[in-house]
């Protein structure tokens, strides 16, 4: 029987993370991976897929140059879905290499079948031609989730898809039915709205991503709708039918009837812990698949941590690989510095969205005095340049001490535009920062300088 310092459990954005700390530390790690490809969910299904389709649409769409050459403006006149799929197997491919070449370069063993406990400190993975028993000192368990199914929507990926069956439909709907306003559902509606599809968006609560800030939120739903998007919040689907000729029909509680071409069922996802047969550990999940950890990321098992997806929100990549980082470290005692507070977010609908920090919802709540400064992409010049004139940034900032408290970014490149705000939010820097500044001209960083002269303005006028 081999034995290992560290036993991880996918290879997913947490796994590949949790591995390579561990052979950094100069321990002996094994990464099990059920499929024959590594990467998990974000790599094969999930993050690079979405993420490469969206830059796929904005480009063949044209849409950022329709303001200058008019909304008839394609790059391609007929776009497929071949089309989407073949940029989007190009970059999987290219970083499912880089994947193997980073955990073959740190010496970590890699090893391919369903792992699953057969007591707590020892663990088996099967594959199509062996059986074998591993001891581990430690494990982290990253296995991600998979879409959530409903007996109410009898899933055929050809016409009712969840996400991971997207790139599968046989042609680009002329109408779309979206299930779920969550992350994923919005991120979808938005892609294929760019690219002409008449969009029903379905969603059980009364806004979108109810984590987000309600401006930037409300900012996104105009968006959708000028984009003949058809929003139905505070519906519940109560079943889905497949009529002859290839219609779907999505039945409502509240008796309404919505048909299209397809339909994307995106509500929610469960944790990928059928396998592994927690109770052999001790351990248990949630009626959602997710396993409870603490602070430290570790189980009611000392040895065992988990990271990613399977312990739930906020379920994104980039987090994922920091618990991942720091689920190794804390599994060899080794002290680490991360502030879960100071997480960014970045939501690649169209526009995009990303934030930093508390929202003014949040603030409000805990009576904490604040100011607000925004900036548009229209009176920036680099926003004129790259044809987005909706954009806007918004500071929120103490209005006693100045000290940044979050940022809101909605418009093209927000996730990256957001790092400079993050710094200094982390620093614990204040809105003067930005006034006292030279940002490089034209660029849409200028965005922070604007922010923070208009709410610093409706300071002084105090």
């Amino acid at each position: 029987m081999q034995a290992f310092d560290l036993i991880v459990i996918g290879s997913g954005p947490a796994g590949q993370r949790a591995a390579i700390q561990g052979a950094k530390f100069g321990k002996r790690i094994a990464l099990i991976e059920k499929r024959e490809v590594l990467g998990g969910a974000s790599i094969n299904t999930g993050t690079i897929p979405s993420k490469t389709m969206r830059e796929a649409v904005l480009h063949l769409s044209g849409f950022y140059y329709q303001n200058i050459y008019g909304m008839n403006y394609r790059v391609k006149e007929k776009i497929s879905m071949s089309d989407l799929s073949f940029r989007v197997q190009h970059v999987i491919k290219t970083e499912i290499d880089v994947t193997q070449a980073q955990l073959s370069r740190n010496g970590v063993d890699v090893l391919t079948g369903a792992a699953s406990f057969v007591d707590p400190q020892h663990i088996r993975v099967i594959n199509a031609l062996s059986q074998i028993d591993l001891e581990g000192g430690a494990f982290v368990i990253a296995t991600g989730t998979k879409p959530a199914t409903s007996s109410k929507v009898p899933i055929n990926g050809r016409t009712v898809v969840n996400s991971d069956q997207i790139l599968q439909m046989p042609v680009l709907p002329k109408t779309l039915i979206v299930v779920g306003g969550g992350v994923i559902g919005v991120e979808y509606t938005c892609m294929f709205a760019t690219l002409g599809v008449r969009v029903i968006l379905v969603e059980k609560r009364p806004r979108l991503l109810e984590f987000a800030d309600a401006e930037i939120v409300e900012a996104l739903s105009y968006h959708l709708r000028d984009s003949r998007v058809t929003m139905r919040l505070n519906e519940e689907v109560e079943s889905v039918e497949e009529i002859p000729g290839g219609c779907v029909v999505a039945n409502l509680q509240s008796k309404k009837k919505i048909s299209g071409d397809a339909l994307l069922y995106a509500v929610g996802r469960q944790g990928n812990i059928d396998d592994l047969k927690l109770e052999a550990a001790a351990l248990t999940a949630d009626d959602r698949g997710r396993i409870t950890v603490d602070s430290d990321l570790r189980t009611s098992q000392p040895h065992i941590f988990a990271a990613g997806d399977v312990i739930g929100f906020p379920s994104l990549a980039s987090v994922s690989m920091e618990q991942g980082r720091i689920a190794a470290a804390h599994a060899f005692g080794l002290k680490i510095n991360s502030n879960p507070a100071a997480y960014p977010y970045g939501i690649y609908t169209i526009p995009e969205i990303s934030f930093i920090g508390k929202t003014e919802e949040q603030l409000t709540n805990e009576d904490v005095p604040y100011e607000v400064g925004v900036a548009y992409y229209r009176e920036i010049a680099r926003g004129q340049i790259r044809g987005d004139t909706t954009g806007r940034l918004k500071i929120i900032f103490h209005r006693e001490t100045k000290e940044l408290l979050g940022v809101h970014i909605i418009g093209e490149g927000a996730s990256e535009l957001l790092h400079i705000g993050q710094a200094v939010l982390i620093l614990k820097g204040t809105v003067e920062y930005f006034v006292d500044t030279v940002f490089n001209y034209p660029t849409l960083a200028e965005c922070y300088k604007a922010a923070a002269f208009n709410g610093l303005n409706k300071l002084a006028r105090l």
